[in-house]
This record gives C-alpha cells, structure tokens and sequence, in this order.
C-alpha cells in the first residue's frame, strides 16, 4: 500500500489523539463558552465534509444516469440516515440531558458522548477507506488531494471531538492520562474501519457512490441528534454558531483548494 495512502488513513486519527492531548494543557474543568465553541466547530467541518468531500463526488461519479445522477447520493444518504438511527434505538444510548443533575449523572453524560462519538467515527473511517479505494483503483472522480482535504477535514474535526471528550472526564476526577486515552481510543475506529474498506476495495468500487453518500448520511445524523441540539442548549449558543461558520468554512476551504 503506497505511502501516502497509509498516511491518509492515519491523519484522522492524529486529529482524534491531538485533541485528546488538551487535557495537558487545560484546567481541569473546561468552560461552557470553549465547549460550545467546540461543538459548532465540529458541526460545521462535519456538514461542509458531508456535501464537497461526500455527496458531491458521489453524484459526479453517477453521472452517466443524467437526471437521475442523484440517485445514489439520495439512496446512500437516506441508508446512512437510516443506519445511525437503528443504532440509536438498539444500542444501549442515552441523549446527553442538562437538566439531570449530580456527579454520576455528570459521568454518565460524557460516556454517552464517548459512546455517540465512536459510533460515528465508524462510517467516518468508511468514508475515508472509500475515498482512498476511489483513489487506488483509479477512479477520475476521486484525486489523491481530494481524498487528502477529506481526511485533513475529518482530523480538524476530530480534534475538538477529542477534547470534548477528554476534557470533561478529566472534570469528573479520571487522572490526565486516562482521560488522553479514552479521547484516543474513541478515534481507533477509523484507521480500522478505513483499512477493512480498502481491503474490500474490489467490492466497494460498483457501489462507491452508495458508500459516499451513507458516510454523508451517518456524519449528518449525528450533527442534528447530537452535536447541534448540545451546542444550543444555555448559555452561548450564539457562540456555537460563529464555531459553527468557522468550522464549515474552514472545512470548505479545504476542500475547494486541495481537491
């Protein structure tokens, strides 16, 4: 496997670990206002990569069908749509509540954001895997650069998932190195899941489309089930939305100039 692929793979996971890696360097408790900050941000680059790196690409490659090129990207989104809303409801996953109170609630929110969040890094290594697979089988839709600024984007994102998730562990008393590597762990999933994709490349290839668009699918689901109402409960909720349009363009950008 070249090089730059391997590499490609491993960028989002490097998001994941730097993010975690706050937790050295932060006070112990993260403030509401950098949260907030943190989860629009995240919101942001998660849309931007799901419509520039994901669903448009995936409606390029279908363009032989013509008017009806939108076909793939709309079944794939809605699969992907409709596959992180069974593992909502089959999975042992808690909505995060403000409202409940107490230190043991406390923790028991932030394990269902660990939890919400390694369940989407799931089809984010998938979409990664399935660019690069674009990539080694030659597919004109899909650039080197492109597969690149998807895999940079996901690590921008990443990073303040990463944070967001070791910060507040630190908060309920876990010691900093625990808490750097439970942030960590929650990213492993995607270097795995993308190599399980590329290995599966042979078979990925006819439904590429399909698997962009899931990705898009899965990535946007938990934005506006998770990200989105969070960000916008309290206090600086204005504040989530500056992160928010930050973190889309950025993402944007990225995408626009290295694809």
């Amino acid at each position: 496997m070249d090089t730059s692929i391997v590499l490609g793979l491993l960028i989002p996971f490097l998001g994941t670990t730097l993010g975690s890696a706050c937790v050295f360097f932060m006070a112990r408790k993260m403030s509401t206002l950098i949260q907030k900050v943190l989860l629009g941000f995240a919101s942001g680059v998660m849309i931007a990569a799901s419509v520039w790196s994901l669903l448009i690409p995936a409606i390029d490659m279908s363009a032989s069908l013509g008017k009806f090129a939108f076909m793939p990207a709309a079944v794939g989104f809605l699969l992907g749509i409709a596959f992180l809303l069974i593992l909502d409801h089959t999975i042992p996953h808690m909505h995060l509540d403000n409202e409940v109170e107490g230190k043991q609630a406390h923790l028991k929110k932030t394990t269902m954001l660990v939890l919400a969040v390694t369940l989407h890094n799931i089809p984010e290594g998938m979409a990664v895997g399935v660019v690069f697979a674009g990539v080694m089988m030659g597919n004109s839709e899909v650039s080197v650069m492109g597969a690149m600024a998807l895999a940079i984007g996901i690590a921008i994102q990443n990073f303040p998932e990463g944070a967001i998730i070791s910060m507040p562990l630190r908060s309920e008393g876990m010691s900093k190195r625990k808490a750097f590597l439970y942030g960590t762990a929650s990213g492993i999933v995607e270097p795995i899941g993308a190599f399980i994709t590329i290995l599966l490349s042979k078979l990925v290839v006819p439904i590429l489309p399909y698997l962009l668009a899931f990705a898009a699918g899965a990535m946007m689901y938990v934005v506006v089930e998770e990200l989105i109402p969070e960000a916008s409960e309290g206090e600086h909720s204005n504040i989530a939305t500056i992160g928010f349009a930050i973190g889309f363009v950025v993402m944007m950008v990225l995408d626009v100039a290295l694809g």
